[in-house]
């Protein structure tokens, strides 16, 4: 647990020297008037908790996938890679600490968007249930943290590990129903969607922001977790077996 709180504590220091880590908070307001202008614009003002939501998960899922593969191809670039797998603590403590700290960091963009829909568009969003938006919010940000652990895993066999996490937002946008309820696409890609934790993420934020009572909340909150559970123990197995085979190929840095 140390090691972990070490390794959030350092990502927060390097935040403040390298502010290239804020691009995706930066981004967020731009998002949220995209999706906010295509709401006005169809004049579907019943829409506007889909069109609040969506630049928040985007936020939160692009910083993760980020810092996850800028964690792998920084330790390469600056030849600290082998001191920290070396190191007792062990690197996928490292990258979780550090993938936490950016993930909660990430949670701004909750208040980005509503600056945004308040003052540029003049839409006002009443959030009935502020219990779930807020546990909805902390199991987001934490099955983030766990799925990020997986995919930086994958990038240890990449020689350009951030090309790889930029090609995985738009496909797991649609499977998360980000955007666009799951409900709405093909049935045969709802099984696939569902064992994506943002499509449960995006339910909940969403019905958090409706009048009607939500239903299963710690259930889904639970389904959230889970998943984020599932992907944090497959990274820790999966970069073990990583790790073991770079480094019998000498290929743990690459010059």
């Amino acid at each position: 647990m140390r090691g972990i709180v070490g390794a959030a504590r350092m990502q927060l220091q390097l935040i403040t020297r390298d502010r290239s880590y804020l691009n995706e908070i930066i981004a967020n307001p731009f998002f949220a008037i995209i999706f906010l202008g295509i709401v006005k614009a169809a004049n579907r003002d019943d829409l506007t908790g889909f069109a609040i939501v969506a630049p928040v998960l985007i936020t939160l899922w692009n910083m993760a996938l980020e810092i996850s593969g800028s964690v792998v191809d920084s330790d390469r670039w600056h030849g600290t890679m082998e001191g920290v797998v070396a190191s007792p603590v062990g690197y996928p403590s490292v990258i979780l600490g550090r993938v936490l700290a950016v993930s909660f960091l990430g949670l701004f963009g909750v208040v980005e968007t509503g600056i945004v829909a308040r003052v540029g568009f003049g839409a006002s969003v009443t959030v009935h249930h502020p219990e779930v938006l807020f546990g909805g919010l902390v199991v987001t940000a934490l099955a983030m943290t766990g799925t990020a652990t997986l995919f930086a895993s994958l990038f240890v066999l990449t020689r350009t590990a951030l090309t790889f996490s930029n090609t995985m937002n738009y496909p797991f946008y649609l499977l998360g129903g980000v955007l666009v309820p799951l409900s709405f696409l093909p049935g045969w890609i709802q099984p696939a969607g569902r064992l994506v934790f943002l499509s449960w993420s995006a339910d909940l934020l969403r019905d958090s922001v409706a009048a009607a009572p939500v239903d299963d909340v710690a259930m889904r909150c639970a389904v959230v977790l889970g998943l984020g559970l599932v992907g944090l123990v497959a990274g820790r197995v999966v970069l073990k077996s990583v790790l073991d085979r770079v480094r019998s190929r000498g290929t743990l840095a690459f010059s």
